[in-house]
């Protein structure tokens, strides 16, 4: 059993410890559970568990709800969440939709809606923080709500500040989270979505049970979230894992990036599409999902454009987990609909590209609707409290006075 004797601080310039989060988590998803269960189960030692423990009591987060059966001795007690501590919005930016979840403290998803929306529109900003302010009214049905997490395709150098640049959207230094909360009046973070979903699946997902692993996320583009000592690794300026930009062909495709030969300009579903149409798989009016029902139906051509992209994406990620050596890899995105059609290709390059061919790097498919962005959005706030190096700057520290009810709300209130 690996033993961590004190409560991980955040490395890597990761910016956000997520022991404590991920122990309201455990919480959450099993109930109340005794202090010896918890290290168990987090691989922390007796002391840490303590000492996250009273921090936690301190914060009202969680409480004493029962005593543990002993077989002698002293019993122990049960620690439970108080699950209505608060609640987080998260938001999922697409260029033609956004996802809107409300998710509690302990990762409970409360609702979840998808409605159109135009990125590229001049006044998309506008639109977005008038659609946002009809899901922050105070409701005595719900939790507090203790901010708003948004999730964008981009760069975000300091998700406290919230400036996006993404191709996709053609945003370029749009200050997202400086508008939203002069609109809103409530804490705002923002995040690349791929590092928001990591977040997520450290809390409440596959990451639960590993330290050190990648999120592979597939569908109109490829991107990378690197979990180190359970934290997301950013980068310098928030640009890591740009997965799908790495260089593979200077004469290959244009990217939406501007640059040829992307990883992405071969993989993502717009270039899949693209190479249907050139070898006559589909039509010159038919788009993706043509390609996609042509593989369920058995066709051989269609099968083998998914079997030379699932081999090209083995070979990448085999370079990027023989750099990071993760012990696994958590494939998700929209594109996991379609993966039984790269599955196999992609193992066996995978496994042939490794250093050590692959040994004891688990591979899993994480289960996929499009709430799981907005639910990783929502992440990003919940795991705010526990940004022990500042990183979160003053919209940390916003989130943890609401968790307090020390601040006014949105409506001028006071919660």
């Amino acid at each position: 059993m690996k033993w961590v004797d004190e409560v991980p601080l955040a490395k890597h310039g990761a910016g956000r410890d997520l022991s404590r989060s991920a122990v309201l988590a455990l919480l959450g998803s099993r109930g109340p559970t005794s202090r010896a269960d918890i290290a168990r189960e987090l691989g922390l030692s007796p002391a840490a568990v303590s000492q996250i423990m009273r921090r936690l009591l301190e914060q009202r987060m969680v409480e004493e709800v029962a005593q543990a059966p002993s077989s002698g001795g002293r019993p122990g007690s049960l620690i439970g969440l108080v699950g209505e501590a608060g609640r987080a919005l998260g938001v999922k930016v697409a260029a033609d939709h956004l996802a809107i979840v409300n998710v509690r403290l302990d990762g409970q998803m409360l609702s979840s809606t998808t409605l159109a929306f135009d990125a590229m529109a001049p006044d998309a900003l506008t639109k977005l923080a008038a659609e946002l302010a009809t899901h922050t009214h105070s409701d005595p049905g719900l939790p507090k709500l203790l901010g708003i997490g948004v999730a964008v395709p981009g760069v975000v150098p300091r998700p406290d500040k919230g400036t996006v640049d993404a191709d996709v959207l053609q945003w370029r230094g749009l200050p997202v989270g400086r508008h939203l909360r002069g609109v809103l009046g409530l804490p705002v973070v923002v995040e690349n979505d791929v590092n928001a979903l990591a977040v997520a699946e450290v809390l409440y997902g596959h990451g639960r049970e590993a330290d050190d692993f990648l999120v592979l996320t597939i569908g109109r583009g490829i991107g990378m979230g690197i979990v180190a000592d359970r934290s997301v690794y950013r980068g310098g300026k928030g640009g890591a894992g740009e997965f799908g930009h790495v260089p593979m062909d200077d004469e290959g495709p244009l990217c939406q990036c501007g640059r040829h030969g992307c990883l992405e300009a071969w993989l993502g579903e717009p270039a899949l599409e693209r190479i249907a149409r050139e070898r006559g798989v589909i039509g010159p009016r038919q788009g993706f999902a043509a390609l996609v029902a042509a593989a369920d139906r058995g066709d051989g051509h269609a099968a083998a454009i998914f079997a030379d992209a699932g081999r090209l994406l083995g070979r990448a990620v085999a370079g990027a987990a023989n750099m990071l050596d993760p012990v696994r890899i958590v494939i998700s995105g929209e594109g996991v609909a379609h993966w039984i059609h790269w599955d196999a290709a992609f193992r066996a390059e995978f496994a042939r590209r490794q250093v050590r061919g692959g040994d004891g790097i688990a591979v899993v498919v994480h289960t996929w609707d499009d709430s799981s962005w907005a639910q990783g959005a929502a992440a990003l706030v919940l795991a705010a409290p526990f940004d022990l190096d500042g990183f979160g700057g003053e919209q940390a520290n916003l989130v943890v006075a609401r968790l307090h009810g020390s601040v006014e709300s949105a409506d001028g209130t006071v919660d």
